[in-house]
């Protein structure tokens, strides 16, 4: 009975623990979004900011996370207490003393040095905890070559340092653990989520649900178009392609199966759909908000460059679940399953906090994370005061969105401290400058070659981690050398994130589409290559945006506008190939006459000299192709 006893007091004194870091993680965010801190007089660095949000999340990982990841929190046993004790310590230290010990760094003071290295092994176990063991490993990597890094060999070789003053200078200097990732991670994204989160609470994500059932449920194929709509607006908020899988595929592969979709099929529409949200603006799972921080460009220019592109993501996969339906047979949502528009209509408000969203953004040019906090209170205020189906939100369940909002932030809060580390790994020994150097050389100075070594590298190194982990070590370590040999940074820094995120879906550690196979029931393998499939076009696009800026609205209106329109035949052309279906099934050589002609009217007319007979002959080939299977169809028909 005592053991029962003391089980019953360690788990409340956790449960309370967690609720007060949680609340105090998102409430810090939130105050300092609005400026508290001037309005009680406090003066303060972003990087003390930074340290204090960090200092909360790092104590706020070791009562949730248990040792071994994916168990369930039991009693947090003394150990991990001492960490979180530790870590919090440290870590507030450091904040407190920051103004004192910025410019202290090359002088190696004991104190930060101490504080530097309980930080970053506490940081590198939470990761552990949070992530897995991939990217911890890649950090440990990165902090053993600023160590030995003048005995690397080759073009690779750097700067070493002494280990007293690393750990001084990256949990310090402004260019490591408390720069600019860190800063987005505590700011924009914490704001987003709690946005996102009383979505949830409020009843606006089951309506989005039941818009999309609404205007997609009588086509052929609705459920499938229906999961794509819904994953693609919450995946842009989520901040994590895995977690969208989860949150959304719970519903919406049941619903696909049941339609008549193979559960290969099923999974890989939710894998792909899920993946594209962090894609799409306007808030791509928060990389967008970090890309115009790395670039130094207005954030409406980030969204303004990745909507194009993003829009031929999102028609691939509608073309292809439509034609995919059609080939199959699979007909539209039973009637009795799809809502009335009369009971979708009420909830139409809920429109307008993304309306306000939009305005403070582009209109007023505010921070995104006041934008956001506006957005959520319209977005409470207008629950409040209308309701949906006659259920108002509770205080209690508005109260709770605080924790889960903190725990939801965690990973990304850890992300973004390490993705610090490697940053100044790659200031303090040049090794930022010799990769640029060494990419360039590997690729002799040709584009092609460059953009498709940069590609698989992306691929690579994305594999297991999450959205901003991924965008953030990639923007360091391969979006340089594209900008190196002349590529324009917007298209770059796009080129990265999409063959970063695509690594969710590429076999053999597509994370996005394992996780949706598991939901389904389904071959995780086969699942992986049917989301390539469907996915084709990121494979394709960013290729075609670094060669005509023109498809990330770069450019002459008529130029613009002349390459997003041919390059959506050639979306069209592609995707009926890799289907096999038009009005019929249609042949291997006749696939690969669409697959050429929709490649060729994808080219952007500017893309090289004579780049404009490409649209010419991929349109004329497509008319014919399209022609074609109309007069047999018909012919057919008429038999």
């Amino acid at each position: 009975m005592q053991l029962d006893e003391n089980t019953v007091s360690k788990s409340s004194l956790v449960t309370y623990v967690e609720a007060f870091l949680a609340s105090l993680l998102t409430l810090g965010s939130i105050a300092w979004a609005t400026g508290m801190a001037s309005v009680l007089g406090l003066s303060l660095y972003d990087e003390q900011f930074g340290a204090m949000m960090l200092a909360v999340a790092l104590a706020l990982a070791f009562v949730h996370m248990p040792f071994h990841r994916g168990q369930p929190r039991g009693p947090v046993p003394w150990y991990d207490w001492l960490a979180c004790v530790a870590a919090f310590v440290a870590t507030a230290y450091l904040a407190i003393q920051y103004s004192q010990l910025v410019d202290l760094v090359v002088l190696r003071p004991l104190d930060a040095v101490i504080a530097g290295c309980v930080i970053i092994t506490l940081l590198l176990e939470a990761l552990r905890r949070s992530t897995g063991n991939v990217l911890p490993i890649l950090v440990i990597g990165f902090l053993i070559y600023a160590l030995f890094a003048k005995f690397v060999p080759g073009q690779l070789q750097g700067r070493s340092t002494d280990w007293q003053k690393l750990s001084a200078y990256l949990t310090i200097d402004v260019n490591g653990m408390l720069g600019i990732p860190l800063k987005i991670g505590t700011t924009v994204v914490v704001t987003f989520i709690f946005f996102g989160n009383l979505l949830m609470v409020t009843g606006a994500s089951n309506w989005f649900t039941e818009l999309a059932l609404t205007a997609m449920g009588r086509f052929r194929g609705g459920s499938a178009k229906i999961a794509v709509l819904a994953s693609a607006l919450f995946g842009s908020i989520s901040g994590s392609a895995v977690a969208n899988v989860v949150a959304t595929g719970v519903v919406t592969i049941p619903m696909i199966k049941r339609s008549g979709y193979k559960p290969h099929q099923a999974a890989a529409i939710e894998a792909v759909a899920s993946t594209g949200g962090q894609l799409m603006p306007p808030v791509m799972g928060a990389s967008a908000f970090l890309m115009a921080e790395f670039l130094q460009i207005s954030y409406a220019e980030v969204v303004l460059a990745a909507l194009i592109p993003a829009i031929f993501y999102f028609l691939a996969i509608f073309i292809q679940t439509d034609l995919d339906a059609a080939k199959q047979g699979i007909v539209r949502v039973p009637e009795e399953e799809i809502p009335k528009l009369r009971s979708v209509v009420p909830g139409f408000y809920f429109i307008l906090p993304f309306a306000l969203l939009i305005v403070f953004l582009f209109v007023y040019n505010d921070s995104p994370e006041l934008s956001a906090l506006w957005a959520a209170l319209l977005l409470v205020s207008l629950s409040l005061i209308f309701g949906y189906k006659g259920v108002r939100p509770s205080l209690n369940g508005l109260l709770k969105t605080f924790k889960t909002t903190g725990i939801s932030v965690i990973e990304i809060v850890l992300i973004t401290a390490s993705a610090g580390l490697v940053i100044g790994v790659l200031a303090i020994t040049g090794l930022g400058f010799n990769l640029t150097l060494a990419l360039v050389t590997l690729g002799g100075g040709h584009l092609y070659l460059l953009l498709i070594l940069s590609a698989l590298l992306c691929v690579v190194l994305g594999m297991g981690l999450p959205t901003v982990g991924v965008y953030v070590l990639l923007a360091t370590l391969v979006a340089p050398a594209l900008v190196e040999v002349g590529v324009m940074p917007i298209a770059a820094h796009l080129f990265v994130m999409y063959f970063g995120m695509m690594s969710m879906i590429t076999p053999p550690v597509a994370i996005a589409a394992y996780a949706a196979a598991g939901l389904a029931n389904a071959d995780p393998l086969k699942t992986g290559f049917e989301s390539v499939r469907l996915g084709w076009s990121a494979y394709v696009v960013p290729f075609l945006f670094v060669l005509s800026p023109t498809l990330i609205l770069q450019g002459e209106l008529g130029d613009v506008t002349i390459a997003v329109l041919t390059a959506a035949i050639g979306i069209w052309l592609v995707s009926i190939a890799m289907v096999g279906y038009f009005l019929r099934p249609i042949s291997g050589l006749i696939r690969l006459l669409f697959i050429l002609s929709g490649l060729l009217s994808l080219v952007p007319a500017n893309s090289f000299n004579g780049a404009q007979f490409t649209d010419i002959m991929g349109f004329g080939m497509g008319v014919v192709l399209i022609g074609r299977e109309v007069l047999i169809h018909r012919a057919i028909k008429n038999t």
